[in-house]
Formats: structure tokens, sequence, C-alpha cells
């Protein structure tokens, strides 16, 4: 599964997340304080409330739930039709025990928020709506023709109006503000979440590759002395076998072979086995295979090496890790997305940090998310000029969150920023991508040191 698809397929499930059980396990908590409200309130305090009609508007509660828990399996997921109309059920059994116990005069009308709260959570957002105004108009209702609630010697509690006016409005306000906060902070988790799983997926990818080279690598060195050695027992074949030319070609035959099985072998990969030096290249080494893929695309892509006055000019090794080249692949496919000709890549290294700046001579990030890039699914723009800056991208966020993600799980610092803030140009896109050596493994010059023993390939592919 690709992540676009990965990322519809959760958008699509995301209205399955609830669990049956969940929703009447909360019902049960609610059904436990109903019930002891009434009692407390009829035979502690000695209000006079309809006690019957109460007990059984409780008992439709239980009877729900009993339902539920014996008709469907403990791991029922409810549909987004399901799960509203089981919010909606709850609003209305509440809703009628504030009908007859004194409407908003009551003040655990304040419990109506809850099930609009997990609406907002779990539901989409037209789902949310319709729980949401289902509640907003049984509180209206209830505001104008309740019971009212009588006490024991005959006084009725009544708030004033303008209290009564206060509490509606603030349990309308409450059910549109929770809804908009607890519906965008879950949406932001769930992006988050399924950003995280994205990067993952790439970077599993990433690693297939190489181990997939490592395979072949190992494969082509492996079976290169048996080939040899059919080789040379078929050349000697041949030469017994001149007056036998039946033979004679069936020999030839078994070195044309062999001499393809050596070629195929050689150019799928020339390395040994897991090879340790194929675990560590220079840094110019990396980059260049990171931007292999984009190089062929009709814009210019240069590199630049420069150290720092000072520093040792040997060019570091560093560990050729998957995460390093996929989000610097990630960074170089943006640049080379929206520049107009030229994509510059600058390598510059000192005693204590390792450099990669990526810039491009495109109309630069946008001003109006600049500020947020790096969150996943960064789609919506402040301007309309945004769109005509960059055609054909409704949103740029899922790779450079990738990217971003990757590199900082190495140990990397990253910027962005536009050419004109950074003071090297008119305009483009700036990324500076920082190591501190002492964070990246490996980032000294190992060329001249020794490796150890190559160790065998134990990859699955």
């Amino acid at each position: 599964m690709s992540v676009s698809e990965f990322t519809m397929f959760q958008d699509q499930q995301r209205s399955n997340w609830v669990r049956l059980r969940t929703l009447t396990t909360l019902r049960w908590f609610a059904t436990l304080g109903q019930a002891g409200a009434i009692l407390v309130a009829s035979l502690i305090y000695g209000l006079n409330i309809e006690l019957e009609f109460a007990l059984i508007l409780v008992g439709v509660s239980v009877l729900a739930n009993l339902i539920a828990s014996f008709a469907y399996p403990e791991n029922k997921r409810l549909s987004e039709r399901e799960a509203s109309l089981w919010l909606v059920f709850d609003l209305i059994q509440l809703t009628l025990l504030l009908f007859i116990t004194g409407g908003l005069n009551n003040p655990f009308a304040m419990l109506v928020l809850a099930p609009v709260t997990i609406a907002a959570t779990v539901l989409h957002r037209g789902s949310t709506v319709f729980v949401g105004l289902t509640a907003i108009g049984l509180i209206s209702i209830i505001s104008q023709f309740h019971l009212p609630i009588i006490m024991s010697d005959g006084t009725t509690l009544v708030l004033p109006t303008i209290f009564q006016f206060g509490f509606w409005a603030s349990l309308v306000i409450g059910i549109v503000f929770l809804s908009i906060y607890a519906r965008q902070v879950t949406t932001e988790m769930h992006a988050m979440r399924e950003a995280l799983v994205a990067t993952q997926l790439a970077l599993a990818r990433e690693q297939k590759l190489t181990d997939l080279g490592g395979v072949v690598a190992a494969a082509a060195h492996e079976l290169g002395t048996p080939l040899a050695t059919i080789k040379l027992v078929s050349s000697e074949l041949m030469e017994e076998l001149g007056d036998h030319p039946d033979l004679y070609e069936d020999a030839n035959l078994i070195r044309e072979q062999a001499n393809r099985c050596r070629d195929i072998l050689h150019s799928m990969g020339r390395a040994g086995k897991d090879d340790l030096h194929l675990r560590h290249a220079p840094l110019e080494a990396i980059v260049h295979e990171a931007a292999e893929p984009h190089m062929d695309r009709g814009k210019q892509v240069t590199f630049h090496l420069t150290a720092d006055s000072g520093a040792d000019q040997t060019q570091p090794t560093i560990a050729r890790r998957p995460e390093i080249i996929h989000g610097l692949r990630n960074l170089i496919q943006n640049a080379v997305d929206f520049s107009q000709a030229e994509v510059s890549v600058d390598l510059n290294w000192s005693d204590t940090d390792i450099k990669v700046r990526i810039s491009d001579d495109g109309p630069g990030f946008p001003g109006s998310v600049i500020g947020r890039i790096g969150d996943p699914y960064v789609r919506e723009r402040r301007h309309s000029d945004d769109f005509s800056d960059r055609p054909g991208y409704k949103g740029m966020g899922l790779g450079l969150f990738i990217a971003k993600t990757l590199l900082e799980r190495s140990g990397a610092q990253l910027t962005f920023a536009n050419s004109r803030r950074a003071g090297l140009g008119d305009g483009g896109a700036v990324i500076d991508v920082v190591w501190n050596r002492d964070s990246l493994p490996n980032s000294g010059d190992r060329v001249s040191q020794p490796l150890g023993e190559n160790q065998q390939h134990s990859a699955e592919v």
C-alpha cells in the first residue's frame, strides 16, 4: 500500500474508529449518575419530581445497553450513521430527564455537552454538525417547555429569566466552541499520526531498496567463483572434445551460458558481501545518490564543496543511512519541482558541523505558510497568489514533513527560508540541513581506518 493510498484509507475509515463498547461503558456511568441524582433529589432533599417517569427513562438507557451488549460482539465498531444515532439517543434521553426535572433550571443540563464533544472527536464534520444542532434544538425546547421543580414545602425552584437565558446562551456557546476545539485537536492528531506512518513507510521502502542492493551485490560476489569454475572446466572439455562435434557444442553452450550469467550479475551489482565500505561514503557521494533520480528532469543541479578555514580539508565520510538519503532526496525533489532552471546544492563542513544547503531559483516558499513548513498536510493558503506561485500543488506538507522527520532522526537541524531573507539573492527557497559531527555517527574520515570483516547479508526480500 502506498503512502497516498494509506492516507485515503485512513480518511475513509475514520468514522469506524469508535467502539460500541466505549459508548455503552460511558452510558453505564451516566445511568448510575442519573439514578443517583434522582434518588438523592427525591429522597434526601424531598423535591417533588415525576419519579416514576424519571426511573422509566433511566431504565430505557439500561435496556439499550443490555440490548447492545447481547446483540453485538464486544469489538463491534460503529459506522458513521450508527454512532450518530447512538449519540442522538443519549441527547434525547437526557433532555427528557431534564424536561421532567426543571429544564434549564436543573444544573445537570450542562451534561448535554458530552455527546457533542464525543461526536466532534470521532465523527466527520457533517455528523458533528447534525449532533450539535440536535443538542441546540433540544435545549432550546426545554428552556421554554418543562415541568417545574417543586420543593417539599411547595416552593417552585425557578431561576430568574435573565439567568435562564444566560445558561441557555452558555450551553449553545459551549456546544459550538467545544465542537470546534475538539475537532481541530483531533484532526491535527490524526494528521500527525498518519504522517508519521507515511514517514515509516517511506523509510521502510528506502531500507528495503538498500537491502536489496546488498543482496544483489552478495549474489554477484558469491556466484562469481562457481561460474568461473564452470567456464574453466567447459573450456577444457571443449579442447578434449574436438573430435566429437555434438559434445563439443554442448560444452560450448555451457561456457556461453556461464558467461551470460556472469554478465547479468555484473550488471546487477559489483560489490561483495554486506561490504562495510558500502555503509559509509563521502558526503558528496551520498548527496549525489540522493539527487540522482532528479538530475535528468530538465533542471541543472550543481554541487559545490567547501571547507571552513582552519578545518580539515578532507571531505568527511559519513554513514550511508536510508533516512539521510531519502530525506535529502525529498528536499532536492521539492527544489527541482519549483525551480525555474537551476538548483544549487552546497556542501560545507567544519571541525564541528556538516552543512548541506539546497537552494533554487524559483518563487520561494509562500509567505503565508513558511512558518508552518514541516507540519504535515499544509494545504491552505492565505493568499490567492500562492497558488500561482506553485501551480499544481494543493499542499506540500507531507513530503517536507517526511524529509524533516527523517533528517531530524539522524540528528540534523533544518531551517526553511527564502533567499531574500537569507541574503543570497532576489528569490528562491533555501533549506539548510546541519548536523553536529558529534551527533552524526561516523562523520569522520574513515578511508584509512580498518572497518572490520564483512558480514553475511541477512535482509529478507
